[in-house]
């Protein structure tokens, strides 16, 4: 097994005892996630990019077992032949199931991922409980450092695991012709959708990217978030809402389908080789309006919502039908850190639209909320920009380096994290990438402009 090591991929070092209980708290969400799921629902792969609820399960705790347990001396692991089918992509850790085949995987049953990951987490519960000072913060290069940020790794793996999850059970329920309701949520009423404004930045060069934990609120950051490097920006403007349902329909209506001056060459032969006339989800009424298959079954498009489940080639048509465009990742990150700097981050994420609010769904931006940029939780927000490195990032070394610098090709940034994201793991240095046709994820779209005169 190759050497395994965390630092530089995370830039913190939590105390032991509050790692413990985070470790518990992460975990049990997982299994909340999966409260209301049936045994025939954990097992069905709808699609090659999603996989089924059973392999999540396993994947999040083969990580731990991989990463943590089996390095100690003593550990003997659950099942041998737990490490080939439930390794994703590591490639320097020995060869994977294939990927497009994980609903084949009957067994282990169900019942044995659950006792899998009891038994990792007991033993977990050893190494995080077992030793050590309560409340006394890692030694700065001793084992306990590596140890903290080798379960941060984890923990934050696990909790993006956990969007996978949620956005896989919509695929394979939306395949479903009865329209399974996953969760019951909340309705948030009828409210009226605030006013879309134009705010505007200066020119000059900026500082984005991670340097170290002391930034927003010395939150976790993967690698790739870093290192922070300096910018420059052009004056610009951009829209303090997402673009919603309401506008879509607008495009809809106005033939954006059916106009290849509005798309890429590349998003319009994706247009045209699957047949795209509206969002993955919405489906055509018999009367000529729009319904869309939510988590909470099937219902109408609500016009004052935020549009999601849209490509980057879509995302990037309407901006051109709009006569704007998609801001850049500088330009989303430097807007962000103006408008969340200091406390305000913190507030922002215990008023978003998060997983923990329960509802799976993207909400309005209500009226009366104008200092509110709308910037975390509800959809992803595709940009214009390339996912590549940052100048002078380097992969970590060991196995942890295939974790984000082996994909930096074909895919294109994201921010902003969704309604199926942790309020613990969204942040505003977060670079989310996915390939440009990709739909299934809660991901939207919000308007920049250029502010020169």
């Amino acid at each position: 097994m190759s050497t395994i090591t965390a630092e530089p991929l995370v830039r913190e070092t939590p105390t032991r005892v509050s790692l413990a209980d985070r470790y518990r708290q992460v975990r049990g969400f997982t299994e909340e996630l999966c409260r209301t799921l049936q045994t025939e629902d954990y097992v069905v792969q709808s699609m090659p990019d999603a996989s089924p609820a059973k392999w999540h399960l396993a994947h999040t705790t083969w990580f731990f077992e991989t990463f943590l347990l089996c390095p100690r001396p003593g550990y003997e692991t659950a099942n041998p032949t737990f490490h080939f089918l439930f390794n994703s992509y590591y490639n320097s850790l020995g060869k994977q199931y294939f990927r497009p085949d994980r609903g084949k995987i009957s067994r282990p049953t169900v019942a044995e991922v659950h006792d899998y990951r009891r038994r990792v987490d007991e033993a977990m519960a050893e190494v995080l409980d077992g030793s050590g000072d309560a409340g006394v913060a890692p030694t700065p290069g001793s084992a306990d450092v590596e140890l903290a940020a080798l379960v941060e790794v984890g923990l934050h793996h696990e909790q993006q695991h956990q969007e996978l999850l949620v956005t896989d059970l919509k695929h394979l329920f939306s395949c479903n012709p009865l329209f399974p309701v996953y969760r019951e949520a909340g309705e948030p009423g009828v409210p009226t959708a605030a006013a879309p404004r134009w705010l505007s930045f200066e020119e000059g060069l900026r500082e984005i990217g991670r340097e170290d934990a002391s930034r927003d609120g010395g939150d976790f950051a993967y690698d790739n978030e870093g290192p922070r490097h300096r910018v420059f920006v052009e004056a610009f403007a951009l829209c303090s809402r997402l673009v919603t349902c309401g506008d879509w329909l607008e495009f809809v209506a106005d033939g954006g389908y059916e106009e290849p001056a509005h798309w890429l060459s590349d998003g319009w032969a994706t247009v045209q080789a699957e047949g795209w006339t509206a969002p993955l989800y919405w489906l055509a009424e018999d009367d000529g309006s729009w319904s869309a298959f939510t988590l909470g079954g099937k219902r109408p498009v609500r016009p004052e919502e935020p549009v999601c489940h849209l490509s980057f080639y879509e995302a990037d048509a309407y901006a051109r039908w709009a006569g704007a465009r998609l801001p850049t990742e500088a330009e989303w990150e430097v807007a962000a850190e103006r408008v969340l700097a200091g406390n305000a981050l913190e507030r922002a994420r215990a008023r978003a639209n998060l997983v923990e609010a329960g509802r799976f769904h993207p909400v309005a931006l209500q009226a009366g909320s104008e200092d509110d940029l709308q910037l975390l939780g509800d959809v992803w927000e595709w940009t214009r920009s390339a996912y590549s490195p940052y100048p002078g990032y380097t992969p970590p070394p060991g196995a942890l380096g295939e974790y984000n610098a082996k994909f930096m090709n074909n895919q294109i940034v994201l921010r902003g994290g969704s309604c199926a994201t942790s309020r613990t793991h969204v942040r505003t240095s977060y670079r989310n990438f996915f390939p440009p046709p990709a739909r299934w994820q809660f991901t939207g779209l919000r308007l920049a402009r250029d502010a020169r005169g």
